[in-house]
């Protein structure tokens, strides 16, 4: 009898250290996936923390990461800018800064040489949320993205949202703008320092 009681509490400490290891193994796994669905973007003012919708646009998300991981957008300029709707930025080939191929005036025109099929979501274009550029083949995005400066609705269902600024739209709102006059167009324009996941 005595030997039965010492074999039931180690049979229930025991118990207690396997559901203990799995709860901290639980916290892990939801820490690493809150902090992959995020991305840090630094402008001359300051960082920017941006969430992915993975779930929204799980193939748009995984590509951008990709260019992120892979230093794409660290210099990359934000060629086009428009007081009240949006900053965009994100031509790795010719709007690269720290590159050799840099052409302010091609801006806009290049990418990296991988197009992604749409995918249009029910989330609107409102203040801080990023979408993707295209041309106007809907499944025509690259690397190229925007960030609105306020509500864009006439946009939504027409372009891949797929994340949104949760802190730090003040430095957004300071991007440097371009000229109305001509569809945006930015001289000596703000840039990308570095993006990096969080």
């Amino acid at each position: 009898m005595k030997y039965f009681k010492y074999f039931l509490i180690f049979i229930l400490l025991l118990i207690i250290l396997l559901l203990t290891n799995n709860i901290f193994d639980k916290k892990d796994n939801i820490n690493l996936q809150l902090k992959e669905d995020n991305i840090n973007l630094q402008l001359k003012d300051g960082i920017v923390k941006i969430k992915t919708f993975d779930d929204k646009a799980p193939n748009h998300i995984q590509h951008i990461k990709n260019l992120v991981s892979e230093g794409k957008y660290n210099g990359v300029v934000f060629h086009r800018v428009i007081d009240g709707f949006m900053a965009q930025t994100g031509d790795v080939e010719f709007g690269n800064s720290n590159s050799e191929k840099f052409d302010l005036r091609r801006a806009g025109t290049g990418g990296s040489g991988k197009n992604i099929d749409q995918e249009f979501n029910d989330i609107p274009h409102t203040k801080g949320v990023l979408s993707m550029a295209r041309s106007s083949d809907p499944n025509s995005a690259d690397s190229q993205f925007f960030i609105c400066f306020d509500d864009a609705t006439h946009l939504d269902g027409q372009y891949t949202v797929w994340g949104e600024v949760i802190e730090g739209i003040e430095f957004v709102d300071n991007i440097k703008k371009g000229d109305p006059m001509k569809n945006g167009l930015v001289e000596d324009p703000d840039k990308i320092i570095k993006m990096w996941l969080d």
